[in-house]
């Protein structure tokens, strides 16, 4: 039986991972690679949120593509969300540690960040029932 109090506490979750990066970014913050990950972030656990709204498989991973393809097995409709899930998921690394490539994020990288993990929210909250 589905717990839908963990559901709501992943969106919850989700949420305040968006919010804190829309905020931020809509204020004119300049912490572009900050925000990327939060939005990051918030696409990851919408994903999880449906994940275990319907007792799919719950891996402990941070591959939006794979979590993705996780609810698929599911929904073969979010494959709509297959090229937000690839654009989000550089944000996981790129944002939190040093590489060895160029990763001088914009506003307009910031602004397609934001746009993708808008469709991620809306689309999951559609389909798992969010309140």
């Amino acid at each position: 039986m589905v717990n839908r109090e963990l559901v709501q506490e992943w969106l919850a979750r989700a949420d305040d991972d968006f919010q804190f990066a829309l905020i931020n970014f809509k204020e004119g913050r300049t912490f572009f690679s900050q925000i990327c990950f939060h939005l990051q972030q918030s696409a990851e656990k919408y994903l999880k949120s449906y994940i275990v709204a319907y007792e799919l498989e719950f891996r402990k991973i941070h591959d939006l593509p794979l979590l993705l393809k996780i609810c698929m097995s599911r929904e073969p409709s979010l494959e709509q969300l297959r090229g937000d899930c690839e654009y989000l998921n550089t944000y996981y690394v790129e944002t939190r540690y040093p590489v060895h490539w160029p990763t001088r994020l914009s506003g307009e990288d910031t602004e397609r960040a934001l746009q993708a993990a808008s469709r991620v929210r809306d689309i999951v909250k559609e389909k798992v029932g969010s309140p």
